[in-house]
């Protein structure tokens, strides 16, 4: 809480000494064992120094979570579909207001420093986390994270409202693996891309705090990641401190086995940059000790960090009179507001994109739409992920309708059929019937009737059970099950269950975790145990049967005694609009630690709108989703297609605002959607470059493009033009490389109703020596437009901002060429084209004579980038030592020394380990062979070389790696060639 005194016996307690003298003074006083103990997520009080007990991290993704009550917003994966900064800004103030309110009721446990927003790049769909962060492009992120950033800590010049942690850094876009396998980036990439999203909320917003992720970057855990200090510190400014994700330091043991014990990983990671280690604290402070004994660990690495953990305290008013800090008055009247509500509202509804709208079938008429079946699991449902608050309350879109429709003189306008299907279980050896009592205990019997079960199939072999009477789930622990789960929802989420066909009507029935449920004595049910192979264990996304040996178990036989499927279609078929709400369970067949098994909807999904369809063609489909589907045959055939994340509180009421006119839509896609998974890479490949991913690289069709979306109004482009005045030579508009541009565009309402509509600007590089993108968010706004206004719309562009990363030079660089702004309402709706020269630089060839680091190629294939332990940046090498793979460098300038030698800096681990040196083509013949072999393993670097038959001119250089061997980086010279940059 803050310094109520007024008596200062220290300099720290002082507020008109400088911030970091105060840090600096507070840090000295602390014994080397406080220290150690402030090491951790959990800092202690510290009584003698009148130094509270802290806790780094409250989860706020969308609202403050696991806390209690609090306001509700859409998933981040929502929010990035308003494309709305102003509203994040707000969201963000409304969050750290209420984190205020938790603070003051706890300070000990509800830490004001926030683990939000989640700023990772969103290349593949498949990623089960696809709901915390903001899209697949990094300018889109970068403006959206930066402004909930702002809202977050506050505008005042001294104190913050609270701390944003920006995570997960760096390349964190796959669950499968993610604490022990590689993100291979290349710098250009890393540059161009996956730091750009990042770089915004930093040097824009100042986010004062860092998660690092649990996978490696080129071969590093992340916590070790050279990065973390030399980028985010060093180049970026970030003055807060740096966090390591929850057991991540010791995962340098367990999970990536980089080292044998935790000494040296905990010490290595405090050099690399982690202040606060989130993580098992005796074994932390442990390796701490012991690593100050050893001498790997100075105690000034300790006060270093701890000045970044303090000095952060210290701007949230911990140590100063409230007085002083006008966020300390912040109390329990800014929880749950109205004025919360009312923006949980907002965001729910600017979230929602219409994805299709042939006919102008939406916005429905209440006087005209006759009679409404709502259909489908999603329509009388709320959902929440895991991140999510706990819900203060929630409108469901069963309610919201009705609300909407059904006035006192017209009942049953409305009519709901979740299309679930009704069942009994029979064990199929005895007959004996499954049947639930008052407590929730399950057992099979031969007497009485069966319980009927409500059974919802999320699909790819995963199912909940749900007792009406009771109004709970069936759930399991690791020996029984019970029905008294009132949702599907934890880390583990026990509610799902398997039920398999395995011939002649019987069925396994097994746990979330694999294991069959089979009958125990006296009727009771309890857990089995599975073989390593044994049937769906659905959170491994594991969906054909196997036989489970050794042990007596049990199959069942499933009896419908309703069909949900059949009543939804005899509802369709008597209404003359159908809703159907199909989606994900965000906690259900991809979440943390489960990417997602396919992007299609369960199959019972697909089925359900397919039949509606046949019986009804007025039949609207209401997607709900924390990720993008594949859903090429709901495109072709229905007629309004409407998608929302979970969108928390007020979920259904945007919903029905949106349905019915009372709201018009203008969400936009954050990412692009794909016809199939087919037209997806492999998901642990980073290179969006060569790998065509996103918008930006994407040559394929897709579904929805980037940007997409509908409105109820027409909008029209027109005048798009620039300040920049025209070149004498090219006749159009020119610019310098250090310029900023202004644009504008004329954007008309044609509607006869007021609309919202997303105004984007793209750039189309012409001419380049490297690949580059079709094109490049480079602006975006949000406005409302009465029908028939006009307004222009303007953006400022940095032509700095257009640069890419010179591999030559390991710098950005502006190149010179014609490049072409692209006004328009989608990535692919593009309305206006202006074109633009920008006086920047042409990039020379490579020197010849010149070290040349491996992982600065221009092209490559069957590479990846791994660690070299001698030197901060990676070394290449090939994908697997079975197969060879290339790396290219374009434009080496072969005249400016007499080239007789290749010289690699190289490690081997493989007697079949050899570089060949190519040129202009990889299959051309080699003109040097170096022979590696065996070095004495991947991290024993020695320098080769190897006589090159005389080359002139300027060359294309192709390096084919063959078997396990590495390449940091090599020169072509002469014998005589100097390279300090050899050294380790």
């Amino acid at each position: 809480m803050s310094h109520e005194t007024t008596d200062i016996e220290y300099l720290y307690q002082d507020p008109k000494i400088h911030l970091d003298e105060r840090v600096r003074d507070l840090v000295s006083r602390l014994t080397l064992e406080e220290k150690i103990e402030s090491m951790l997520q959990y800092q202690p009080a510290i009584d003698r120094l009148g130094v509270a007990a802290y806790k780094h991290g409250t989860e706020a993704a969308h609202g403050i979570a696991w806390l209690g009550e609090a306001t509700s917003f859409p998933q981040p994966v929502g929010l990035a579909c308003t494309w709305d900064t102003e509203l994040m800004r707000q969201i963000g103030s409304v969050i750290a207001d209420e984190a205020r309110v938790y603070y003051h009721r706890d300070p000990k446990l509800n830490g004001l420093t926030l683990w939000a927003p989640t700023v990772d790049m969103e290349r593949d769909p498949r990623w089960g986390r696809n709901e915390e962060a903001y899209g697949e492009d990094p300018y889109l992120t970068g403006e959206l994270s930066k402004e909930l950033v702002k809202g977050i800590q506050g505008d005042h010049p001294v104190y913050l409202k609270a701390v944003a942690t920006l995570k997960h850094f760096l390349g964190n876009n796959n669950e499968v693996d993610r604490g022990s396998g590689s993100s291979s980036i290349d710098p250009r990439n890393l540059r161009e891309y996956y730091l750009r999203a990042f770089e915004k909320p930093f040097m824009e917003g100042r986010a004062q705090s860092m998660m690092t992720s649990y996978n490696l970057i080129n071969g590093t855990p992340a916590t070790l990641y050279h990065g973390v200090n030399d980028i985010v510190r060093d180049e970026w400014g970030m003055d807060g401190f740096v966090v390591s994700d929850a057991g991540d330091v010791m995962g340098i043991v367990n999970d990536h086995q980089y080292y044998d014990s935790h000494t040296p990983g905990v010490a290595e990671s405090i050099r690399a940059g982690i202040d606060s280690i989130t993580d098992d604290a005796e074994l932390s402070k442990r390796a701490i000790r012991e690593a100050l004994a050893q001498g790997s660990l100075q105690e000034e690495d300790l006060d270093r960090a701890l000045f970044h953990t303090f000095r952060v305290r210290f701007r949230l008013g911990e140590f100063d009179p409230a007085a002083d800090n006008p966020y300390a008055s912040i109390g329990e009247e800014a929880l749950m507001t109205e004025q919360a509500r009312e923006l949980s509202l907002r965001a729910a509804r600017e979230q929602i994109v219409l994805l299709k709208n042939e006919h102008e079938l939406l916005p429905l008429d209440p006087a005209r739409c006759g009679k409404v079946a709502v259909i489908g699991t999603h329509g009388n449902e709320v959902y929440r992920d895991w991140y999510s608050g706990t819900l203060p309350y929630r409108v469901t879109p069963l309610e919201a309708i009705r609300t909407k429709l059904e006035g006192e003189d017209e009942k049953e306008r409305v009519v709901y059929l979740d299309a679930k299907d009704r069942v009994t279980l029979t064990a199929a050896n005895d007959g004996s019937k499954l049947a639930v009592d008052s407590s929730g205990e399950m057992r099979l019997s031969q007497d009485g009737d069966p319980t009927v079960l409500t059974m919802t199939d999320w699909g790819y072999g995963s199912v909940t059970l749900h007792d009406e009477h009771l109004g709970t789930y069936v759930t399991s622990d690791e020996i029984t099950l019970r029905v008294t789960a009132d949702e599907a929802y934890g880390w583990y989420v026990k509610e799902v269950f398997g039920l398999t066909p395995v011939g002649q009507g019987e069925h396994l029935w097994t746990t979330w975790n694999g294991k069959p449920v089979i009958a125990g004595t006296e009727g009771s049910l309890k857990v089995g145990e599975a073989e390593k192979s044994a049937l769906n264990a659905v959170e491994c996304n594991v969906s054909t049967a196997s036989t489970v040996s050794g042990q007596s178990h049990t199959t069942f036989q499933v009896e419908t005694v309703s069909d949900g499927l059949a009543e939804a279609i005899a509802a369709a078929q008597a209404a003359d609009t159908a809703i159907v709400f199909v989606g994900n369970h965000p906690l259900i067949n991809g979440k943390e630690e489960n990417d997602r098994p396919g992007l299609e909807l369960a199959a019972s999904q697909q089925r359900l709108i397919e039949e509606v369809y046949r019986v009804n063609p007025n039949t609207i489909v209401v997607l709900t989703g924390s990720y993008p589907f594949a859903i090429p045959w709901v495109q072709e055939h229905i007629p309004a297609i409407v998608y929302t994340s979970h969108a928390g509180q007020e979920h259904g009421t945007a919903i029905a605002d949106v349905l019915f006119g009372d709201y018009a839509p203008a969400g936009r896609l954050n990412m692009t959607w794909v016809q199939s998974e087919d037209q997806l890479g492999d998901i642990k490949d980073y290179d969006i470059i060569r790998g065509g991913r996103t918008y930006q690289y994407f040559e394929g069709v897709s579904l929805y493009p980037f940007g997409h979306g509908l409105t109820y109004s027409p909008f029209e482009y027109s005048d798009l033009r620039t300040d920049a005045l025209k070149d004498s030579v090219t006749s159009i508009a020119a610019l310098d490389a250090m310029d900023t541009l202004q644009v504008w565009v004329e954007v008309t309402n044609r509607g006869v109703a007021a609309g919202e509509e997303v105004v984007q600007l793209y750039v189309r590089p012409g001419a380049s020596r490297v690949k580059r993108p079709l094109k490049t968010l480079c602006g975006f706004q949000r406005i409302r437009l009465e029908a028939g206004e006009t307004r222009t719309v303007s953006f400022t562009i940095r032509m700095k901002d257009w640069a890419i990363w010179d591999v030559t030079r390991d710098c950005y660089c502006v190149e010179s060429g014609e490049y072409t702004l692209l006004a328009g309402a989608s990535s692919a709706d593009i309305r206006l084209e202006h074109p633009v020269y920008v006086r920047g630089e042409v990039i020379p060839p490579r020197q010849a004579g010149r070290s040349i680091r491996a992982e600065n190629f221009d092209d490559c294939s069957d590479i990846v980038l791994d660690e070299s332990k001698e030197q901060k940046e990676a070394c290449v090498r090939p994908r697997t030592p079975q197969r060879s793979g290339w790396i290219a460098f374009h434009g080496v300038d072969m005249d400016t020394v007499s080239v007789t030698e290749l010289q690699c800096r190289v490690s081997g681990n493989s007697s079949d380990a050899t570089i060949e040196l190519c040129l202009d083509a990889p299959d051309s013949e080699a003109v040097a062979r170096v022979n590696v072999g065996n070095t004495g393993g991947a991290q024993a670097w020695v320098t080769l070389s190897e006589a090159v038959h005389s080359v002139s001119g300027i060359r294309d250089v192709y390096l084919l790696l063959s078997g396990e061997v590495r390449l940091a980086h090599f020169i072509l010279g002469d014998h005589a060639t100097e390279d300090s940059g050899f050294q380790a």
